[in-house]
């Protein structure tokens, strides 16, 4: 169908250029004299034959330049297509309004190289201005956030809850306890999920690399969970930062854009975060703040299950994940003792509980 059509302006483009061209061809071969050649029907005729003739050659280079122009508008976001279509409408006005200006001045080369010129450099500006500054401007011209209609008063707007944006990094999507968290009412707000995400979840899950493509693909069932099984309102955001590489600087850009939070489980997007203002919550961290607190004293009944780094030592662990290393615990490996907490060490990585079986505390 795209062939014919553009084998259809083909015919139309060479009947009209016909029309104009070959009557001028023909008097500078001195053919204007044959009326059966100058005639507008039958320059309009040649012109068209001329043209269908050269579609044989160029119309395969041409429809796939359309269908490769067609692909890209369709995968860009709209957000993109809208601002960069807005800039170059606006950049073409303004020439068209230079180029009155310069009409009336009458000065023939520059009434016919000028307007030309400021049409496409306008134009070209304009879109570059209206794609490049899309994000800046949607943060401009947004609706404020709190819902305030036409007509409510002041007191009204303030009494109506405004919605904060999570944005997920890649890192927490793929670990999976979001959807938990969601699904117990800890997080509320929005939750947003870049597109530049979605892409490199994609990726890592088209990897080569067995491990990488299970690990993307359980954060692609992760999202499908949230946004299906979970109450919670989930957003996808379409836009880009054409000059930005790294995914954990684009998430930034977007929170300080849209002043949101970040979400991670990404210690280093954390001091990030942290450094340029931008309000981050992270997983790990609240994961520690729930652990039970143990005090020096208590008393544990745990399985050992392993040896400990130093001699004799062994090691077990809670249902939460602490690991507990139990002081001449190497002889309990395999069963389930009693033993008492004797300190605890908050690290980085975590609590860490020192004890030593209760049954050696009796013998002393």
């Amino acid at each position: 169908m795209l062939k014919r059509i553009v084998q259809a302006c083909f015919l139309l483009l060479g009947g009209t250029l016909g029309i104009f061209l070959i009557p001028e061809l023909l008097k500078l071969l001195k053919l204007d004299g044959v009326a059966l050649i100058n005639n507008p029907y039958i320059s309009a005729i040649i012109g068209a034959i001329i043209f269908y003739l050269i579609t044989f050659w160029a119309v395969d280079y041409i429809v796939n330049t359309v269908k490769w122009l067609e692909d890209r508008l369709l995968k860009a976001p709209i957000t993109d297509i809208i601002f960069g279509s807005l800039g170059l409408t606006f950049g073409l006005i303004l020439a068209f309004l230079a180029g009155l200006a310069i009409n009336q001045m009458e000065i023939p080369i520059l009434n016919n190289f000028v307007p030309i010129l400021l049409t496409l450099l306008l134009g070209y500006l304009g879109f570059q201005v209206g794609f490049k500054k899309r994000d800046e401007l949607i943060n401009l011209f947004s609706i404020n956030r709190s819902g305030k209609k036409r007509g409510e008063s002041v007191e009204e707007e303030q009494q109506k809850p405004v919605k904060s944006l999570k944005i997920l990094d890649t890192s927490v999507i793929i670990d999976g306890r979001i959807a938990d968290i969601c699904q117990t009412g800890f997080l509320d707000g929005v939750i947003v999920i870049p597109q530049f995400v979605l892409e490199e979840l994609q990726h890592i899950a088209d990897s080569s690399d067995a491990l990488k493509r299970n690990r993307g693909r359980r954060g692609l069932d992760i999202l499908n969970r949230i946004q299906k099984e979970i109450d919670i309102e989930v957003e996808m955001y379409e836009g880009d930062f054409e000059d930005i590489q790294e995914v954990d600087s684009k998430l930034v850009k977007l929170a300080k854009l849209t002043d949101g939070i970040v979400v991670t489980n990404d210690y280093n997007l954390n001091k990030v975060c942290e450094f340029q203002n931008v309000s981050v919550l992270n997983i790990n961290d609240l994961a520690n703040a729930v652990k039970p607190i143990v005090l020096p004293g208590e008393e544990l009944n745990v399985q050992v299950i392993k040896d400990g780094k130093e001699y004799n030592q062994g090691v077990a662990y809670l249902d939460d994940g602490t690991m507990i290393v139990v002081e001449e615990g190497r002889n309990f490996i395999g069963k389930r003792i009693d033993v008492i907490v004797t300190s605890v060490l908050q690290t980085s990585a975590g609590r860490m509980i020192f004890a030593k079986p209760k049954l050696l505390e009796k013998a002393l």
